[in-house]
């Protein structure tokens, strides 16, 4: 964790049920104090290999439960239960995995109140002279003119990189550095969240007759390790690292033909010899604020729009390398446990240590 926020949980708790109810969150009541409980439907049964993983944990005293994720198992506000297509990552053609675009819009657009304007590129918001917001400008993407629309309130929820630009673009004299800056923080203390990934290889599941399955992208369990920080890291406070297992690479076989010879009939019964034989791991944990990550206005370049861009300046802490550490020799101790044999390509050096990375 980093600093405190001006609003606690339970300030924001009510919401959050609010949005559950709304969109449909899978998951379980743990009672875990990092991760608290909310709104949940039931949580899709796990696959074979997630159950082992689930034993392995077990025995190595790693708490691992059912993941939270905004997929219906369970018809929901006119929207249909997932059907385990596995084609989540193209646009989920039952609204069933939550985006705004089918899930959201459409219930604003059904109330008669909504004026959706696409192809706008905002540019910045001016002041009235009230010292308050009174007007977004923004490009039109198809004429490449310049529109502004009044309104007596703005929500800036273009995510934090994108919502920092807009307010450092927004100058005037009441707010020469930006909107909203006079303090200076408006894109400073950049944070993302910490990652590292791995894989273990199982070659006994190379016995196994493959089977038709319901497909789904993502996991059904995920770990989650409390990593207090006089054991191994520095933090001023205790911090979750989460693993997720990802399904078996199955279809995923460029691995296995880098490495292997042949062609036609010989390579594809090496890849289906190799078939679920993998399974991937994926940490992610909280990354602490400091002064030398934050992003700025980019004083030379702009846009095709000729709007000035961001550029970004970024450093990873002890802590957070501790703690890309601590995932990879976690993956390690599950996939060993169980029998397998662990792969990761991360490094104690180099640019990115222990196969450190950002959750882009």
């Amino acid at each position: 964790m980093g600093d405190d926020w001006p609003l606690t949980y339970e300030d924001l708790s009510p919401y959050y049920d609010k949005v559950e109810s709304f969109i449909g969150v899978f998951g379980s009541k743990e009672n875990i104090s990092s991760a608290p409980d909310g709104i949940f439907l039931p949580p899709p049964p796990p696959r074979c290999t997630e159950l082992m993983v689930k034993k392995t944990c077990d025995k190595l005293n790693i708490l691992c439960v059912p993941s939270r994720m905004a997929i219906l198992t369970k018809p929901l506000n006119g929207r249909k239960a997932c059907h385990y297509c596995g084609q989540c990552g193209r646009g989920c053609v039952t609204a069933s995995n939550f985006s705004s675009k089918p899930g959201d819009d459409s219930s604003a657009q059904a109330t008669g109140k909504l004026t959706l304007i696409t192809g706008a590129m905002a540019r910045e918001l001016t002041l009235g002279k009230d010292g308050k917001a009174e007007a977004v400008v923004y490009i039109d993407k198809a004429t490449r003119t310049e529109k502004r629309i009044n309104a007596r309130s703005f929500i800036v929820a273009a995510s934090a990189c994108e919502s920092a630009r807009l307010l450092l673009n927004s100058r005037s004299s009441s707010f020469p550095d930006g909107m909203a800056n006079n303090n200076g923080v408006v894109g400073r203390y950049l944070t993302d969240s910490v990652g590292s990934s791995g894989a273990g290889y199982f070659p006994s599941w190379r016995r196994c007759r493959p089977q038709p399955r319901r497909r789904r992208r993502n996991a059904s369990l995920h770990a989650v390790v409390e990593v207090r920080p006089q054991e191994r890291l520095p933090a001023r406070l205790p911090h979750r690292i989460r693993r997720r297992t990802r399904h078996a690479r199955r279809g995923e076989f460029e691995g296995v033909c880098e490495q292997s010879e042949g062609y036609g009939a010989s390579l594809k019964q090496k890849c289906r010899s190799m078939y679920g034989t993998y399974i991937g791991f994926a940490g992610r944990g909280e990354m602490i604020p400091n002064e030398h990550s934050y992003c700025d206005l980019d004083p030379n370049v702009v846009d095709k729009w000729g709007i000035p861009v961001l550029r970004f300046h970024w450093k990873w802490s002890e802590n957070e390398v501790l703690m890309a550490k601590d995932m990879q020799e976690t993956f390690k101790s599950i996939v060993e446990s169980a029998g397998g044999t662990y792969i990761s390509r991360a490094q104690p050096g180099g640019d990115n240590p222990y196969g450190i990375a950002d959750g882009a």
